[in-house]
């Protein structure tokens, strides 16, 4: 099964705008890039597992670099805390495990 960047990049926008609804007037537009940086990262790591370039370790590491970086771009935000930003990236990545973990054939999320 092969990942779709634009789904789930609307998946993932979708579950941090429920997550932060409050603060979109103001996150919106770096939330949706946050996700679509997700979503690419996703594909890569896909891309990688199939052509043998990363193995479960690495693409786990590959993840967790994207998801602090994510965090990092809404911790940016003025007025976001941890814990938000923290519950939106884990949303976003919820609405997407069951899609992303069998395409992977490995539980990366």
């Amino acid at each position: 099964m092969k990942l779709d960047i634009d789904k789930l990049a609307a998946d993932m926008t979708g579950a941090i705008k429920k997550v932060l609804e409050k603060k979109w007037p103001e996150i919106g537009d770096y939330a949706e890039v946050g996700a679509r940086n997700l979503a690419e990262a996703l594909i890569k790591i896909e891309k990688s597992k199939l052509t043998g370039e990363l193995d479960e370790k690495e693409a786990k590491i590959h993840l967790f670099i994207q998801k602090n970086a994510a965090g990092s771009m809404l911790l940016a935000i003025e007025g976001l805390g941890i814990l938000a930003a923290e519950e939106a990236i884990n949303a976003a990545f919820q609405v997407v495990k069951d899609t992303v973990n069998t395409a992977l054939g490995f539980s990366l999320l």
